[in-house]
This record gives structure tokens, sequence and C-alpha cells, in this order.
């Protein structure tokens, strides 16, 4: 049996890379996976698979001609804030197979925003006409029973990627702090130097080493450059490709300052403190399931001292969540793949 695994793979983006590398971890052995990714010969390398340009509609047609099973792998796919393109895409993909007999899965989605209509109505043409669908939050799943439409709701399947250590790791100081930060038109030029300036002051009045960890190059490098010569000395820029590294980086961090999903979830997962900075629907829900503290961008305050003392605060008294919880997840997670299961054996 083959399955097409589609998704925002291959653009550098550490979140979406894991999610790739937990479906390749849950799908069944005798499931030969083929991947669409925007740098096929880098996702081939690296996770051993056949892939093809995502973009490219002949190699695409192809695929889909050739696999039994057509899977949305993850992520935020289906939403129109930040790109009114992106569900057209996925939605066209999905639409496609279904009229051309695949099973198709929608696996471990977050559904939404959907502001516009017409990206509404095709959603919700997708979704119904779905052999399987798993969604990772309680919004994405209300919405589905709105729709009717038969679904299973299980934590992020990131929570259940298997860590693996950083060697280079033990020769950094502790304790450690881990911060992800990214491009977004909230994040103002005021906003960042407010909160570099607090994280200079966290870092002395805790001692620890900053681990600047940018999930896609593209959109927090520049960011990460930007504060890192205000921590000379005492922090380092890690730019980690194999998301499998990337969350064990934090197994020996003390606690996590994120703005993406994911650094969250995996942060969490490894049994560190999390404070989010939250951008987008998705990171508010995280923060209302887990009880993670943190500010919309909008409402970061503008005294420094206040975010250094809030920060100080959490990391002296802070917990992070405890291990039956984090368990609890882990197994949870493991829901998408029974779900994977059940569609590939029939």
């Amino acid at each position: 049996m083959r399955a097409l695994l589609s998704g925002y793979y291959g653009k550098g983006n550490g979140g979406d890379e894991a999610l790739l590398a937990t479906l390749l971890q849950m799908l069944p052995s005798h499931v030969t996976p083929v991947v669409l990714s925007g740098n096929p010969g880098e996702t081939s390398d690296r996770y051993g698979v056949e892939s093809h340009n995502r973009m490219a509609f002949l190699p695409v047609l192809q695929a889909l001609r050739s696999c039994d099973v057509f899977i949305w792998g993850g992520g935020s796919l289906i939403q129109d804030v930040t790109s009114t393109i992106s569900p057209l895409y996925y939605g066209g993909l999905m639409g496609l197979a279904q009229r051309m007999g695949l099973k198709t899965v929608a696996w471990a989605q977050g559904i939404g925003p959907l502001v516009r209509p017409q990206t509404r109505w095709l959603a919700r043409q997708n979704f119904t006409g779905c052999t399987q669908v798993s969604v990772r939050d309680r919004a994405s799943a209300a919405l589905l029973s709105d729709w009717q439409v038969p679904h299973i709701l299980a934590p992020d399947p990131v929570w259940a990627l298997q860590a693996k250590p950083l060697p280079e790791l033990a020769d950094l100081p502790t304790p450690r702090i881990a911060v992800t930060l990214r491009n977004h038109p909230q994040l103002t030029p005021a906003r960042l130097a407010n909160l570099t300036q607090a994280l200079v002051s966290l870092q002395k009045s805790t001692q620890a080493f900053i681990l600047l960890l940018p999930f896609q190059k593209s959109e927090d490098l520049p960011i990460a450059e930007a504060i890192q010569p205000q921590l000379k000395d005492v922090s380092q820029i890690l730019c980690l490709e194999d998301p499998q590294i990337l969350k064990g980086v934090f197994t020996g961090v003390e606690m996590a300052i994120g703005m993406r999903l994911h650094c969250l979830i995996m942060a969490a997962s490894e049994g560190c403190r999390c404070f989010a900075l939250s951008y987008d629907p998705k990171i508010n829900r995280l923060m209302e399931d887990l009880a993670i503290p943190g500010w919309d961008l909008v409402d970061i305050p503008d005294d420094v001292n206040l975010i250094t003392q809030t920060w100080l605060e959490y990391y002296n008294h802070g917990q992070p969540l405890s291990s039956e919880k984090i368990q609890s997840l882990v197994n949870g997670a493991f829901m998408h793949r029974q779900l994977l299961q059940e569609v590939m054996s029939y």
C-alpha cells in the first residue's frame, strides 16, 4: 500500500518537519510513504522516502495515481488568515484524491480560522468526503461537529515524537532558557526591543545560558541574530534540521519562551516550563488546555521591568507539566496512529 503525504514539508519549518517525522513514525510498516515537499531532495535524504515537488502538477498527479491513500499530514493547513492560496491548494489536492477514489485522511488537523465563505465551503466539502478525520484541538472538533463530520480529537502527534539527544548540548553552561521568536507584524520593533531588554535582565538575574532556537530560518533566524549581540558570551543560536534532535534540546532546558506552537509542545513534552507569546488562536488553545502562562503579542506590557518580573517569577516558582500529564498526552497522541492503522487495514 502506498500513501501520499501532503503538508507544509520541505520548507524549513521545524514544527511541520516534526509532524512529518511523527507521521512517518506512526505509519503501519506495510505502507510505503510518498511525500510532497518544497525540497524533495532534502526530504528524500533526511527520511529515506520517495518525494516529489509539491508544486509540480504532473509529478503530483502521477504520485496520486500511484497511491492508494492520500493524507493531509498535520498542522493548520486549512485556514485562510495567513494565506488565501493555502486552503485552495490543499483543498484542491484533497478533492482530486477523493474524485480519483483514494482513501483520504485529514490527520491531526487544526482547522481555521476560516473567514471567507468560499474556503469555508471548500473545507466542509473536503472534510465531509474524508475516509477518516482526526483533529488536535477542541475548536476544530466543535466545527466538525457543527458540520456533522465524524472525527476523533487527540493531542498533537508531536507529543509522541521520539526525541534524540544533541551531544554538543553537554558543552553549554547550565541552567538554560530556550527562546523561539518568529517574524510577525504584531512583533513590532518596539515590542522586540522590550522583549530583548527583558531577556537580558532575566539572564542577569538567573545566570542562565540562553539558547536561541530558530524553528524556521527564514522567519526566525534574523530575529535570533538581532537578539544575540545583546547577550554576548551567555547565548548561542542553534539551527537544527532534525526535528527529533530539536525536541531533544528541551530535555536540558529549564524554561522555554516561545511563539511557535511546536516549540511549546516539544518543550512541555520534555518537562520544561513554558511561557507563550501568542500570534495565532492555535497558541491560545494550547495555553488554555495546558494552563500555560503568556501574552498575546498585542498585550505584551510596555514596561520592561514588568516583563522581566513576570518571567522571573515563573522561572523561580512555575511548574512544568507533571510526568503523569505528559504521559497522558503522549498516550492520547497515539490515537492518531490507531486511526492510520484502521484506514490501512481495509
